[in-house]
């Protein structure tokens, strides 16, 4: 298992129906431990919520022909970008790319394969800034995030039964120096 045989594809809104049971299954997968918490059960909600906008974008990771990590997201409506009460003044291009999944399976974790996924589905964006909820509670996580470019600007809690997350932004564009 090296991140040098992942084969990383992209899709769209359009191949949400061939791609939905691949998402699921790394989710019951990389989630197994927590399949009993109720928001965690949820996750097919999301990914049919999220499928459905317009731009949707997805990266799958394969090693051979298993699928071992995705990331996902879709364009913030223009005017309509929730981060906007937490940056002030918004910047001048204000257009949002809402980065909502990033998931790789517990074999490939440890190996590069985020990044590959996270820089692959950001790669080609034509936002000026990215966005993203995390877990403060996962302070590895946000550090990694915060290696690839992402700020804190706030907290956010989207559901009643949601953790109360960390509202992280990036500016788009080349990657940041590492």
């Amino acid at each position: 298992m090296s991140t040098e045989t992942i084969e990383l594809r992209g899709f769209g809104r359009d191949d949400l129906p061939v791609i939905r049971q691949t998402l699921l299954d790394v989710h019951a997968d990389a989630y197994a431990d927590q399949m009993h918490d109720e928001f965690v059960q949820r996750f097919p909600w999301f990914v049919d919520h999220w499928g459905s906008h317009p731009g949707f974008s997805c990266v799958i990771g394969y090693d051979g022909d298993e699928p071992v990590g995705f990331a996902y997201g879709a364009p913030s409506s223009p005017g309509r970008e929730w981060w906007r009460e937490h940056v002030s003044p918004p910047p001048a291009d204000s257009s949002t790319y809402s980065f909502s999944e990033l998931m790789v399976r517990p074999r490939w974790r440890k190996t590069g394969v985020s990044e590959q996924l996270h820089e692959a589905l950001l790669a080609a964006r034509p936002e000026a800034l990215a966005v993203l909820l995390v877990d403060p509670g996962h302070p590895k996580v946000v550090d990694l995030y915060g290696s690839w470019g992402y700020r804190e600007v706030g907290s956010r809690q989207p559901f009643a039964d949601s953790p109360n997350y960390m509202v992280m932004l990036r500016e788009l564009g080349p990657s940041p120096s590492r």
